[in-house]
């Protein structure tokens, strides 16, 4: 297990807020400071790309399979939009709930368009669903495209997000990725720490980037300066497409270790397997990020010997 983590509140948690926000940190982090966050928004980001198809489990072409894994898995947080927190989520009222605010599907291309993605539920939407269900909604989520035309746009509803879940107690995590006509290369190590630090600059308590990329170096090794640049805001790093489960556990591992990271968010790599492959893989995962176990523990557990 990893050493009790001592919460540290932001002073923009008023004092009404102090016990909510430390008890959803505590939650989401299962004490450890670590997040592992199940993420479940690509039903709009890339439509139905990643549920059915050559490769992807039947399972995965039903909308609750989300809910099943999350209920029946070991994870930190379940990401996705609002609406299939409110449709679902009372039959799963044991999930913690992290709720995707902005979203934009994958149909304009960059080569068409530089990416904008405004705003499609506000906090306060949140905090209400949140009063009136008792779901254990404890955190917000917000995608910044760094480098788009529409990037002001972007971290100014972003600071905006950060400040409005922190009066309410809710933790927020940055989606950040550069990407647009002006970013050449999205896995920069150097641009990469750039939105950590920028994340940092907003406020945000965990932010979410793609493992940086440079030959001859791992992205364990590169992530240092992401990790350095983003002070006391947390870097998790994203699953990305499915690969072989041993690798992914491997890098994860590397990540957190050699990398500095605070735990991950992960989706294909865990929803486009059957319930079961699922829910072995989240308890793998949560293995090595929560209770920073050894890469063979996590491997035993993914093969049902643990």
């Amino acid at each position: 297990m990893t050493a009790e983590f001592t919460v540290s509140v932001p002073a923009d948690v008023p004092g009404e807020a102090r016990d909510t926000y430390i008890e959803n940190f505590t939650l989401i982090t299962q004490g450890s400071g670590r997040l592992m966050l199940f993420a479940g928004d690509q039903k709009v980001e890339h439509l139905n790309d990643d549920f059915y198809g050559e490769g992807i489990h039947e399972d995965d072409a039903d909308p609750e399979h989300l809910f099943r894994i999350a209920n029946e898995g070991r994870i930190g947080v379940f990401a996705t939009q609002i609406g299939l927190v409110a449709r679902y989520g009372q039959d799963y009222p044991d999930i913690p709930y992290l709720v995707k605010l902005n979203s934009k599907t994958n149909l304009v291309k960059t080569a068409q368009k530089d990416p904008l993605s405004p705003r499609i539920t506000n906090v306060e939407q949140v905090v209400r669903l949140r009063n009136q269900s008792g779901l254990k909604i404890a955190a917000v989520g917000y995608t910044i495209y760094l480098g788009s035309e529409f990037e002001d746009a972007m971290l100014r509803e972003a600071a905006e997000v950060v400040f409005e879940a922190h009066q309410n107690g809710l933790l927020t995590v940055l989606w950040i990725y550069p990407r647009g006509s002006a970013v050449k290369d999205e896995k920069d190590p150097h641009l990469i720490a750039g939105a950590t630090g920028v994340a940092a600059c907003l406020g945000s308590d965990f932010v979410k980037v793609n493992a940086p990329k440079r030959e001859g170096a791992t992205s364990a090794e590169l992530l240092k300066e992401a990790t350095m640049a983003a002070g006391r805001t947390h870097v998790v790093c994203a699953g990305g497409s499915s690969i072989d489960e041993a690798k992914f556990l491997k890098e994860l591992h590397e990540q957190i270790h050699t990398g500095g990271c605070a735990g991950n968010a992960t989706g294909r790599n865990i929803h486009q397997k059957s319930l079961e492959e699922a829910v072995r893989m989240c308890n793998a995962i949560s293995a090595v990020t929560i209770d920073n176990a050894p890469l063979e523990e996590a491997l035993a557990i993914l093969k049902g010997k643990n």
